[in-house]
């Protein structure tokens, strides 16, 4: 695919500087960038990228002029993100069921939704219009796929779990387990049935080998535009507000609330029965223990502001050379000692 200049900033909404005309075929990042493509730079990587074989590149705006055709947009990054969806068509499938899939008693499938072999689409599932059932993906009883959802290999949606529209699941992603509810009697654990569900709302992405466990009763909610990367746990009877961002191996334990907006950095954890105010950030490996506030910005076990984390691992630097300063003051002390003793 080709595209000219002019069509990229049209596009984009950007500003062109250099020959409308010129074309190119491709987008790819500075260190791989050819002179058939288009890349993007950002601080502080601005510098470096006037050495770029690239045929264009796309700046923020107000940038100084460059070597090559350039592009000014607001945001570089979203700009190259729409390059990278124009330059990359969507696959494509034939629509309706494979022969090979199975399809329970009374599941009902859109016509124009895509069923791929090996799938399985239990009785009185529902998969609705534009729907993408990759091979190997498990559709519960009851379960319901929205319109244009796309769940990919070997990825399951366990009985009763609702799956909004346009929302992704990637492979070996499990919406829906058990809740991790047990009663411990005489030192036997004993199960508690976990009869909820999972609903999993509009525009949704949910990484890979992602568990999010079913509720006990009621349901457990990943609110419209979260998205959730690869290895994550979500517990029982938890609900995500909307447009959080859940990073890699962070485990969120059950009945925890989370407002708008919230983004957990990897390895992040919380106990459970918490609620976490909107618009708030989490640094990586933060251990959030309680009910936190909106606009929090933590970091650290047990989570603390930012700031307060910064100094105390900038005190922790110097822990070393203090140990030294104190262990020199001891032995000068215990010296002072001894010298009053011998005058005494």
């Amino acid at each position: 695919m080709k595209m000219t200049l002019g069509q990229i900033a049209k596009l984009v909404d950007g500003r062109l500087a250099g020959d409308a005309s010129l074309t190119v075929e491709g987008a790819a990042n500075l260190e791989n960038a050819r002179q058939t493509d288009v890349t993007f730079a950002v601080e502080p990587h601005i510098q470096e990228a006037k050495a770029v074989q690239a045929g264009a590149i796309l700046l923020p705006e107000g940038t100084e002029e460059f070597p090559i055709p350039a592009i000014y947009v607001e945001d570089p990054r979203a700009a190259f993100a729409k390059l990278l969806e124009a330059f990359t068509p969507p696959l494509s499938f034939p629509e309706g069921v494979s022969d090979l899939a199975y399809v329970g008693p009374e599941a009902k499938i859109a016509a124009d939704a895509v069923v791929m072999p090996f799938a399985v689409v239990d009785a009185h599932a529902v998969v609705e219009s534009g729907a993408v059932i990759y091979p190997h993906v498990y559709i519960g009883q009851y379960a319901v796929i929205g319109e244009g959802a796309v769940i990919y290999s070997n990825a399951t949606v366990r009985e009763h779990c609702r799956v909004g529209k346009r929302a992704v699941i990637h492979s070996s992603a499990v919406v829906g387990s058990d809740g991790f509810g047990f009663t411990t009697k005489d030192g036997v654990h004993t199960k508690v049935p976990q009869v909820g569900n999972v609903v999993v709302e509009d525009d949704v992405e949910i990484g890979a080998h992602v568990g999010i466990d079913r509720a006990t009763t009621g349901s457990t909610v990943i609110g419209r535009g979260t998205k959730i990367d690869n290895l994550v746990h979500i517990g029982h009877n938890c609900r995500i507000g909307a447009n959080n961002i859940i990073v890699a191996q962070t485990g969120i334990s059950g009945s925890t609330e989370t407002g708008p907006n919230v983004t957990f950095g990897g390895q992040t954890g919380t106990v459970g029965h918490i609620k976490i105010g909107g618009n708030s950030l989490y640094a990586a490996r933060s251990g959030i223990i309680g009910d936190m506030p909106e606009g929090y910005i933590g970091a650290g076990f047990p989570v603390q502001t930012h700031q307060e984390w910064l100094r105390m691992q900038s005190a922790l630097r110097k822990l070393p050379a203090l140990m030294k300063r104190v262990k020199a003051l001891e032995k000068k002390a215990e010296s002072l000692e001894k010298q009053a003793k011998d005058e005494e």
